[in-house]
């Protein structure tokens, strides 16, 4: 299955949203993932909306849950409570939506937490261990993302991601595009958590930054790693629908559709 992430929308009304699903649908995607961002939060509040409109569709549905100004590795423990309390509300709201999964980030580092690491792993793992309980809770499979190059983002490498999650049985999103930016270490990746795979974030970069390009506009070897991720869910991450549908037939070129 292939789907489109909200990454490539940028509407605010509800209108906008039934016009690009039209549109998404029309590609041909089989889901679409809501991104619960600014300005189009999923809550408990506003799920119904977006789910009223999404049962006009025969499309299904994947959730990436809130990242800004979230995180699970806070040593503020108001923050980080508040920031589980943003997760559990998701995935309560993707249980309503039969959601097949939900994409989390990681905590990510502050001044605080290199200066006394040790303490930043503790409340880090043990926020990791909630997040599995709400999966079970919701019976909503979660997926944590490796992350790419930025100087506060933590789990970049696969070794790093591994140990986060080595007291859990948490799944992993693994985002492509984010892993061409560390060098790409794919083998080591799949050795490592690949059995832990239950969903995938399809994007290109050159290899610098972390750009969202159409695939095949930059250095990412898709030939060689699709081949090996043909049993997960697909997530296309690029910025419009013209990436999307460039994406597509690059796909298609490689006999991957």
């Amino acid at each position: 299955m292939i789907g489109l992430s909200m990454t490539s929308y940028r509407g605010r009304t509800l209108r906008e949203f039934e016009d690009w699903l039209e549109r998404v649908e029309e590609l041909g995607f089989d889901f679409v993932e809501l991104v619960s961002e600014w300005p189009n939060f999923l809550t408990r509040e506003t799920w119904k909306t977006y789910a009223d409109v999404l049962g006009s569709f025969d499309i299904g549905v994947t959730v990436h849950a809130p990242f800004s100004d979230v995180n699970v590795g806070s040593l503020n423990e108001k923050i980080r409570r508040a920031s589980l309390e943003v997760l559990r509300e998701t995935l309560d709201v993707a249980s309503n939506l039969n959601a097949l999964v939900v994409t989390v980030h990681p905590g990510h580092c502050s001044p605080a937490s290199r200066r006394f690491h040790g303490d930043y792993n503790r409340v880090h793992k043990s926020s990791l261990r909630e997040l599995e309980r709400y999966s079970s809770e919701f019976g909503v499979p979660v997926g944590v993302e490796n992350m790419p190059s930025f100087p506060i983002l933590d789990a970049q490498m696969p070794e790093r991601l591994a140990e986060l999650l080595e007291e859990t049985d948490l799944g992993v999103t693994f985002d492509i595009g984010h892993l061409n930016t560390v060098g790409f270490p794919f083998e080591r990746f799949l050795e490592l958590l690949g059995k832990r795979i239950v969903h995938v974030h399809l994007h290109d970069n050159s290899g610098e930054s972390d750009e969202h390009l159409p695939l095949g506009n930059g250095t990412i070897p898709w030939k060689k790693v699709l081949p090996w991720l043909r049993d997960f869910t697909w997530a296309l991450e690029v910025t419009g629908i013209e990436d999307a549908r460039v994406s597509l037939g690059f796909l298609r070129a490689i006999d991957e559709l």
